[in-house]
């Protein structure tokens, strides 16, 4: 199935934003995700094994629509297209990632913290932005601000959002879907805690915007 942007969207709400070190722990904790009702997931290039993990994720639940994330450089472009990702995340935007994120043709999310880098990457041609760090760079009442005078762009923040806050983002006009490590946290994928990983995807699964 070819994955369009308008496909993530709809199929997302909280996505499990996920650092990942281990390939052995990619298929429990991909079962335990979708156990829990969730259909998209961003896997963070933060780790060595980050894209053996991607692709190990996909083939134990092909059904998973999978990103990689913290994408930097057009040869992580490459690397993650390869491993088998089904949209790309960036933290940010350069003169450089632009054409090979546009090129891919994949869906992206590409990183903005502020008004100016939103209407630039609008206007480079994406049309659905992370907004990163969330909290750090505003949060819901910057969000709520730039509303007004940016009303067609939309938005997914991303960046120490809390199972209770996500609620109130999703609420926003201007967010299509938040990304949230509370979900499967480092340490709870750690010990291999699959029960309160699918309880907190049940959780987050039932959140809409």
């Amino acid at each position: 199935m070819t994955i369009t942007l308008e496909t993530l969207v709809r199929a997302a709400s909280v996505i499990p934003v996920l650092t990942v070190g281990d390939v052995a722990k990619a298929a429990p904790l991909a079962r335990a995700l979708k156990a829990g009702g969730l259909r998209v997931i961003e896997m963070t290039m933060r780790t060595p094994a980050a894209l053996d993990v991607l692709t190990a994720m996909k083939s134990a639940e092909p059904d998973l629509i999978i990103g990689m994330g913290t994408i930097r450089t057009p040869e992580q472009v490459a690397d993650a297209m390869a491993a088998g990702a089904d949209f790309l995340v960036s933290p940010g935007l350069s003169p450089e990632l632009i054409p090979a994120l546009l090129g891919s043709g994949l869906p992206v999310l590409p990183g903005v913290a502020t008004a100016g880098e939103a209407m630039s990457a609008v206007e480079a041609g994406f049309d659905v932005l992370k907004f990163f760090p969330a909290e750090q760079a505003g949060g819901r009442p910057y969000l709520k601000s730039i509303a007004g005078p940016l009303p067609d762009i939309r938005f997914c923040p991303t960046g120490s959002i809390t199972r209770e806050m996500a609620p109130d983002y999703l609420a926003l006009p201007n967010v299509v879907c938040v990304g949230g490590s509370w979900i499967a946290t480092g340490a709870m994928i750690e010990a291999g805690d699959w029960d309160a990983i699918t309880a907190n995807a049940a959780a987050a699964a039932a959140m809409k915007a």
